[in-house]
């Protein structure tokens, strides 16, 4: 299967974000579900088939005009299922100077048996705004996961800023051992771009988790979640 999503969002003159379009084809059906309180539209990614499958090739582009706020999430996590060859999902997001984008999904799971590869690639202008989540989940309850691999490459003022990558499954060498994710269940990321953040030093939130500042107006905090 292959479908593209769109979404489009510009400030009107009152300082309220508007989405000028807004388009999808499933699996990737985007739906407004509401508004922020600083005026920014709140968009859910609603599954309309179960996906991606092996095989599946699935883009989604972003645009976040000057002055706009965008925030997208989805309703359920997003499984990804074994299937006829490699499954990819492209994610592209441009944000103008003064936009604030917040890309929040829910988590995505390897299944086991499932070649999944997951590309990121954001583009800031200087004064633009990101926060950017991504989850992996290895596998459902009692099993191992597939192969999944999610890549994350930010530039902001023409410069990059990140390139971040991590990957699980009988592909990944080492990925389960102590230096990688040592037992842990799932990982997750928080990129956090912003103009404002003033530097600080990295810092361990817990025997799992830090926050590492990037050379520029942003910082990663990773997580990890041990099995039970």
């Amino acid at each position: 299967m292959r479908a593209h999503a769109l979404i489009v969002a510009e400030a009107d003159p009152a300082g309220r974000t508007r989405l000028v379009d807004v388009r999808g084809e499933v699996p990737l059906l985007p739906r407004r579900t509401g508004s922020r309180a600083d005026g920014g539209a709140v968009v859910h990614l609603v599954g309309g088939a179960a996906g991606p499958l092996g095989g599946d090739e699935l883009t989604f582009h972003l645009e976040v005009g000057e002055g706009a706020s965008l925030e997208v999430r989805s309703v359920a996590a997003t499984i990804v299922y074994p299937g006829n060859g490699t499954s990819r999902l492209a994610v592209t997001a441009n944000v103008a100077t003064g936009g604030t984008l917040h890309w929040l999904p829910e988590p995505l799971i390897a299944t086991a048996g499932c070649v999944h590869i997951g590309t990121s690639t954001v583009d800031i202008a200087d004064g633009g705004r990101v926060r950017w989540r991504d989850e992996l989940v290895c596998g459902r309850h009692g099993e191992d996961p597939g192969d999944a691999r999610l890549g994350l490459s930010v530039r902001y003022g023409g410069k990059p800023l990140l390139e971040h990558e991590f990957a699980v499954g009988p592909s990944a060498p080492g990925w389960s051992a102590a230096a990688v994710l040592g037992g842990a269940g799932a990982i997750g990321s928080l990129l956090e771009v912003d103009p404002d953040l003033k530097p600080e030093d990295p810092r361990v939130l817990g025997p799992a988790s830090a926050v590492l500042p990037l050379a520029g107006p942003g910082r990663l905090t990773l997580s990890l979640l041990q099995q039970a």
